[in-house]
C-alpha cells in the first residue's frame, strides 16, 4: 500500500490523497481549495494526474473541501464508483448541483466583461455534475464493501456533519485509516463520533490540532448574549453559515432559547436555497440524529422549523430584507463569505454599527471571513472597498471540528498498534502542535504532510 498526498498539506482545504494498492489507484476525497480567488482558481484546475488513471473514490462527506473536484474529475476521465454513506451522496447531489450553478454563473458574469477576450470557462458544469451522480455507491456505516482488488473499506460515524464518516481500509496485510473531518461530542442533531478499530497507519485531519474549544453549553449563552444585545440595539444579525450541518445546528440552538424563554421571539431568516435543500435532506435521515434530536421529533417538534423563522429560496424574497426593519437575523451561505447571498447581505448591512456579523465555522486564510475575525476595518466585497463598522463576534464552540483534546482522546483506541499518524487538513501551525501533543502522549511518529509526498505502507 501506497500513499500520496494531493491536497489538503498544509492548508485545511482541497482534501485529497491518493492510495495505491495492487496495481490499483483510489482516492480518498476530491475536494475544493478555497483561498486567494487566483490561486484557488489555478489550484482547482489542475489535478496532479488524469482522472482516467483513477479506479475509485472513498468520500469522507459532502462538504464542498471534501467532494467539490468530483465534477470535475468526471469531466477529466474518471468513470468508476465514488463509494460514500447515503446521507452524503443526498447531501452531495443539492451541494454539487449548486455549486455548478455558481461556477457557470461567475463565469458568464465575468465573460460580460471581457469584451474581445477569451472566454473564461466554468470549472465545471450542471452537466458535469449529474454525470458524477451516477457513479456514486452508497455503503452505510459499519458495512464492510469490496472496492476493488483485495481492498475492503468500512465506515464509521465521524460525527462531523450529517453522513460523515471516517474510514479504514484493509488490503489483507495493511490496515490504514482515514478521519476524514472529526467532529465533536455534544453537538446538536448528529450522533457523537464513534472510535474505530486498531490500524497500522492514520491519516488525521488537524484543523483545530493546537486550539481549545469551549464547551458546547458555553455557545449556547453566548449566541444569548449576543442575540440580545444585538436586539437591544435595534440591529441586524448577520450569520455566514456552511448550508451543511452548521445552518442547521443554529436554527435548532434557537429554537431551544426561544421555547426556554431565554430570547424573545424574533424574526430568522434562512437565505439559502441550499440551506432549504439541506435541511429536507436532514429531515430525510433521522438514523443519523443523536438521541435529544429524535426525542424532540417524537414529541411532535420539527427540530428545524418553527414559527418565527423563514427559509428563502427566491432571491426577489432575499433582497426584500434589505428594506426590512430590525432586529432580526440572516443565516446564509456561504460559511467563509466567499460567495452567494451572504456576500450581498454584509455589502448592505456591514457599515452599521447597531448590527452584528457572527461567525461560526473555520475561517480559512485569505478568505472575506478570516479578514473580519482578524479584526479588518476595510474589505472588499465584490471588488468594492468597505468599512466594517458593525460588531464582529464569533461562535468557534460551534465548530465541526474537534479540538486538539478531543482529537487526542478520539484516536486513543486505535494507538496500541498505531505506527504512524499523518496529518492533513490544518494550516502548519495547528498540525505542528498536533503532531507534538500525540507524540508526548503516546510516543508515535506523527508527520505534516506535505504536497506530493509519498509514502510506503
Amino acid at each position: 500500500m501506497k500513499i500520496t498526498f494531493a491536497g489538503a498539506a498544509g492548508t485545511v482545504t482541497g482534501s485529497m490523497h491518493q492510495v495505491e494498492v495492487a496495481g490499483k489507484r483510489y482516492l480518498l476525497d476530491c475536494g475544493m481549495f478555497q483561498g486567494r480567488r487566483k490561486e484557488a482558481e489555478m489550484r482547482n484546475r489542475n489535478f496532479p494526474f488524469p482522472g482516467r488513471e483513477i479506479d475509485a473514490v472513498v468520500l469522507s462527506h459532502a462538504h464542498i473541501d471534501h467532494s467539490g473536484r468530483l465534477p470535475l474529475l468526471v469531466k477529466t476521465g474518471f468513470s468508476g464508483p465514488i463509494y460514500a454513506t447515503p446521507a452524503t451522496i443526498d447531501l452531495c447531489k443539492a451541494m454539487l448541483r449548486d455549486t455548478a450553478h455558481i461556477l457557470e454563473s461567475d463565469a458568464e458574469f465575468v465573460n460580460k466583461h471581457r469584451l474581445g477576450e477569451e472566454p473564461v470557462e466554468p470549472l465545471y458544469s450542471a452537466d458535469d455534475a449529474e454525470a458524477t451522480f451516477k457513479l456514486f455507491r452508497p455503503v452505510p456505516y459499519r458495512t464492510p464493501a469490496k472496492i476493488g482488488g483485495p481492498l475492503v473499506m468500512e465506515s464509521y460515524d465521524a460525527g462531523h456533519i450529517l453522513g460523515s464518516s471516517a474510514v479504514v481500509l484493509n488490503d489483507g496485510e495493511t490496515r490504514l485509516a482515514f478521519s476524514g473531518d472529526v467532529g465533536r461530542p455534544g453537538l446538536p442533531i448528529i450522533r457523537d463520533p464513534e472510535p474505530l478499530p486498531p490500524v497500522d497507519y492514520l491519516i488525521m485531519e488537524s484543523t483545530y490540532g493546537g486550539r481549545t474549544h469551549a464547551l458546547e453549553s458555553e455557545a449556547k449563552g453566548k449566541l444569548e448574549s449576543i442575540v440580545s444585545a444585538t436586539i437591544g440595539r435595534g440591529g441586524r444579525m448577520i450569520v455566514p453559515a456552511f448550508a451543511v450541518g452548521r445552518t442547521q445546528q443554529l436554527v435548532l440552538m434557537l429554537h431551544r432559547l426561544i421555547n426556554e424563554q431565554k430570547l424573545p421571539p424574533f424574526p430568522i431568516f434562512v437565505d439559502s436555497p441550499l440551506a432549504v435543500n439541506v435541511t429536507e435532506i436532514f429531515r430525510a435521515h433521522p438514523e443519523c440524529f443523536d438521541d435529544e434530536t429524535r426525542e424532540f421529533v417524537m414529541n411532535g417538534q420539527d427540530p428545524f422549523g418553527f414559527r418565527r423563522l423563514t427559509y428563502i429560496r427566491d432571491a426577489g424574497e432575499s433582497r426584500k430584507l434589505n428594506d426590512r426593519q430590525g432586529p432580526f437575523m440572516v443565516i446564509s451561505a456561504s460559511g467563509m463569505c466567499e460567495a452567494g447571498r451572504i456576500l450581498h447581505h454584509l455589502r448592505h448591512n456591514i457599515g452599521d454599527p447597531r448590527n452584528t456579523v457572527l461567525l461560526t465555522g473555520y475561517q480559512a486564510e485569505n478568505t472575506l471571513g478570516r479578514k473580519l475575525k482578524d479584526g479588518m476595518k476595510n474589505v472588499r466585497i465584490f471588488g468594492i472597498p468597505t468599512e466594517v463598522r458593525a460588531q464582529v463576534d464569533s461562535l468557534d464552540a460551534l465548530s465541526g471540528h474537534a479540538d486538539s483534546g478531543e482529537l487526542i482522546k478520539w484516536m486513543r483506541p486505535l494507538t496500541p498498534t498505531l505506527k504512524r499518524v499523518f496529518l492533513v487538513h490544518g494550516e502548519p501551525e495547528n498540525s505542528r502542535a498536533l503532531a507534538e501533543r500525540i507524540e508526548a502522549t503516546y510516543r508515535i511518529d506523527a508527520v505534516i504532510a506535505e504536497p506530493g509526498q509519498a509514502y510506503e505502507l
